[in-house]
């Protein structure tokens, strides 16, 4: 990852760097000719939380941005208490671990065993939990124009990215209007929304005017996910499940799912969309800049 400054591409404040050391290699294959290739695939290692000496979780991850990774799943599940002081977060490579400490104690040293979850996204979430904290979600009214999401789709796909490099990772993209803020990836799309979420929490960055985008399917953990955050809009190049949906209109979050290109279905909030753009008078994406898996 790096601070971006990519010529024509959108002035990110973090962007992808598929180059970075340690979260690709090069591997050899062999391809449907025959003939022997190397191609570069993702790196996937553990990495163990902790939190106030208490073990709380194994996840698997490319291994970027551990300390965000770490502070985001501890808020999206509800470890780090409002105004809770985070006092210092210590990251041993070797080891491959995160130590958050805060003022308070722990409270889920009773409650919650080890858990790992695996680049499979869901495993080891504390789902029940999240869906308790959605009782006191009050997310603001954001106008979401459609000429910002055809701004934002055409910026993503020509962003690059460990995805366009390697494939096989999911992306989530912090925006504001029309303007990419943060774009973080991993192999579980879980794991790219809590590193947004750390880096929120981290500097301390408002919700109320963002939209987040995901690779990934709008499901009801990524729905409860935003909606805790305080992000009022959530999109996706990826379909819907019907539960995801139904959450979305209860706590009133705008959720525009199917987003390639001038197409998308908005299935929440769509009296909160402001048609400023006639999609029929949008430039298709030249076939070059479409996000799309890497090819031998």
């Amino acid at each position: 990852m790096q601070l971006a400054d990519q010529g024509d591409f959108p002035d990110y404040v973090i962007a992808p760097d598929p180059g970075a050391a340690r979260l690709t290699r090069a591997v050899e294959g062999v391809d449907q000719h025959g003939r022997v290739t190397a191609i570069s695939v993702v790196e996937e290692r553990p990495l163990t939380i902790f939190l106030n000496g208490q073990e709380i979780v194994t996840a698997m991850t490319i291994g970027d941005y551990p300390e965000y990774l770490a502070l985001g799943f501890l808020r999206n599940q509800g470890m780090l208490r409002n105004g809770e002081v985070v006092k210092g977060i210590d990251y041993d490579e070797d080891l491959e671990t995160v130590v958050v400490r805060t003022d308070g104690q722990t409270s889920y040293e009773e409650k919650l065993k080890k858990k790992t979850r695996t680049s499979g996204c869901a495993v080891g979430t504390v789902f029940g939990d999240m869906m308790e904290g959605l009782e006191d979600v009050r997310l603001p009214d954001l106008t979401v124009k459609t000429s910002d999401l055809y701004a934002l789709a055409h910026a993503i796909n020509r962003t690059p990215s460990l995805y366009l490099e390697a494939g096989a990772i999911h992306g989530t993209v912090l925006c504001q209007g029309a303007r990419p803020l943060v774009y973080m990836e991993d192999v579980g799309r879980h794991n790219a929304v809590d590193k947004i979420a750390g880096w929120m929490l981290s500097e301390q960055v408002s919700a109320t005017d963002k939209l987040l985008y995901t690779t990934g399917r709008l499901t009801s953990e990524m729905v409860i996910k935003t909606a805790l955050m305080g992000i009022p809009a959530l999109a996706s190049r990826s379909g819907f499940t019907a539960w995801g949906v139904e959450i979305a209109r209860e706590v009133g979050l705008t959720l525009i799912g199917r987003m390639r290109g001038k197409r998308f279905m908005c299935l929440s909030g769509e009296d909160r969309l402001l048609r400023d753009a006639d999609p029929d008078a949008v430039q298709d994406e030249d076939r070059k800049h479409r996000r799309r898996s890497a090819a031998l």
